[in-house]
């Protein structure tokens, strides 16, 4: 400070005082905590399992259940309480948990999850009320801000409900603000449902933000609770369209948590991961990791498909064509690889021949990443069957059957 206030001292005119105004502004202006999510965030969020059913013996069991089931080594590490933790406010306006359902306090709770070498999350939201009807941030954004960061949170999911006469950027950029002066570096994560095109402006406010209505526990659907419409994991997808540019490193499309796990066949659940991963979106779980079949951990825990999800490119996936109910998707990754996905939108399984004579693709958005298999430049593996694909002397085709509702996802690496 002491060289602007020296300038401001001798300023001798108009100019320079505008300037010297300018440069104090800078200062003042509380950004986002730079260097946070450089990969999609992966961790556990309460809401679609268990909604407002959460204590802290839950949160506890699953970040056991994290940890002993191996996700945690395959690189999930958030554990988020969503609505419902909050009951009210002290005579000082800070915010309360529930005593009955958390009766050690949220910052032991805390402590506990960092125990495990896992990282912390909570919720709240922008308006009066949650969208549970608990007591919201709305004009409480630096206490909360204080609280979450004395209690250690890593991780803040800010909802939308109630929000009546409350500008979107200007409430989240509030938090923001409240975030960064608190002092903890958190993850902030802005579900605002996409209603005022957060891509447009949150990459200075948060580190991902929703795209979307919240998600149905489906493969292929449009669920309405009345007042309000839920969407199936197929729909959300076609709802990112246009939006991959603004995807990066810090910077997530978040098209909603996942349903894996929450009662959907293996083969839808194996398609809906798959294409957030193609999709660079945060991996949180939403299922009872405490009691789940080993084909869902198959699916949570595949190791290679996640690797895709967490290039550090973190370069979003794009639909490169569309044939009957085919859908090719690709994904450049880091050190010259590919992910490619064949995605059958259909229930009827379907024959796929793929000639790589003569495969050539170029990322629309990234001129200078193009991937052709033309000279067996690449060796492809198959990342849910786990196979290199093998070519017969004079042929270098594959054909492939993709089940329906099911996708086959290979990884393309150049050979040395």
């Amino acid at each position: 400070m002491y060289p602007i206030i020296n300038l401001l001292k001798d300023m001798k005119n108009r100019n320079v005082l505008l300037i010297g105004l300018l440069v104090l502004s800078t200062l003042t202006i509380a950004q986002k905590f730079e260097g946070l999510a450089p990969t999609p965030p992966m961790g556990w969020n309460s809401w679609n399992k268990f909604a407002c059913d959460v204590s802290e013996t839950l949160i506890k069991e699953t970040a056991d259940a994290m940890v002993a089931s191996g996700l945690k080594d395959a690189g999930y590490e958030y554990i988020v309480i969503d609505d419902c933790w909050q009951i009210g406010r002290d005579s000082l306006g800070f915010i309360v948990a529930d005593p009955e359902r958390f009766p050690s306090g949220i910052k032991a709770l805390a402590d506990y999850i960092h125990s495990k070498g896992l990282k912390f999350g909570i919720y709240s939201c922008a308006g009066d009320q949650t969208c549970g009807g608990r007591p919201g941030s709305r004009g409480y954004e630096y206490q909360d801000a204080l609280m979450y960061a004395k209690w250690g949170v890593d991780y803040l999911k800010y909802d939308w409900c109630f929000t009546e006469h409350l500008n979107a950027q200007g409430a989240y950029t509030t938090m923001s603000k409240a975030i960064r002066q608190a002092g903890r570096p958190i993850v902030f994560s802005l579900c605002e449902w996409g209603d005022n095109k957060p891509w447009l402006w949150a990459q200075e406010v948060g580190h991902l933000w929703r795209t979307t209505g919240d998600i149905h526990n489906c493969y292929d659907c449009v669920y309405s609770h009345g007042t309000w419409t839920a969407w199936g994991a197929m729909q959300i997808l076609d709802k990112q369209d246009g939006l991959r540019q603004y995807a990066g490193p810090g910077t997530w499309n978040d098209p909603d948590m996942l349903q894996v796990g929450n009662g959907m066949p293996n083969n839808e659940e194996r398609a809906h991961f798959t294409m957030w991963a193609m999709l660079a979106a945060p991996l949180m779980a939403g299922n009872d990791l405490r009691d789940m079949s080993q084909e869902t951990l198959n699916v949570l825990g595949n190791k290679e498909v996640i690797a895709v999800n967490q290039d550090s490119l973190g370069i979003q996936g794009f639909r490169h064509e569309v044939k009957d109910s085919i859908e090719t998707w690709l994904k450049p990754l880091s050190n010259g690889k590919w992910a490619l996905t064949l995605l059958n939108r259909g229930k009827i399984n379907k024959t796929v021949t793929m000639n790589w004579d003569d495969f050539s693709v170029t990322d629309p958005l990234h001129a200078d990443r193009t991937l052709s298999t033309a000279g067996k430049g690449y060796s492809i593996n198959n990342l849910w069957t786990k196979e290199e694909l093998k070519f017969k002397r004079k042929s270098y085709q594959t054909v492939f059957t993709v089940p329906g509702r099911d996708v086959v996802l290979l990884q393309f690496t150049p050979k040395r």
